[in-house]
């Protein structure tokens, strides 16, 4: 689905599983936005950083889970119209992991800034508020 396309629609969860696996969108207020694929940089630093932060939980025998994207996160359990795919989440109360991924927020995420789309990694959506920033 094409950004333009997103504005003229309000797509919910059910629309987020039900895209192909090939296809890397995230939901955010109830809009599709497309995901680039990512480079090698990107790439080396999301293996870096997952595998240092599960061997780190690992050897301190904590109880959390690390996932690195794609891995569905449903931010607001209340509502079914924003999905994000964080680069890294770290989950530690086990009990907000789903067979589709995780249902509230993280207790940590890791987002790899990458320059083909700063607007959406550091603009499109305020945490605090759940709502597309401006």
């Amino acid at each position: 689905m094409s950004e333009a396309s997103a504005h003229t629609n309000i797509y919910t969860e059910e629309d987020y599983y039900s895209l192909p696996e090939h296809v890397r969108e995230e939901l955010i207020d109830g809009r599709f936005y497309l995901q680039a694929a990512p480079g090698r940089m990107h790439q080396k630093i999301l293996s870096f950083l997952h595998v240092q932060t599960a061997n780190y939980i690992n050897s301190k025998d904590g109880p959390c889970e690390v996932y690195p994207a794609p891995f569905a996160v449903k931010l607001f359990e209340e509502s079914d119209r924003t999905v994000v795919e964080p680069n890294i989440s770290v989950i530690c109360d086990l009990d907000k992991l789903t067979d589709r991924g995780c249902t509230g927020a993280p207790d940590w995420i890791i987002e790899i800034g990458s320059p083909g789309n700063p607007g959406h990694d550091y603009v499109r959506m305020d945490l605090r508020t759940g709502r597309e920033n401006s």
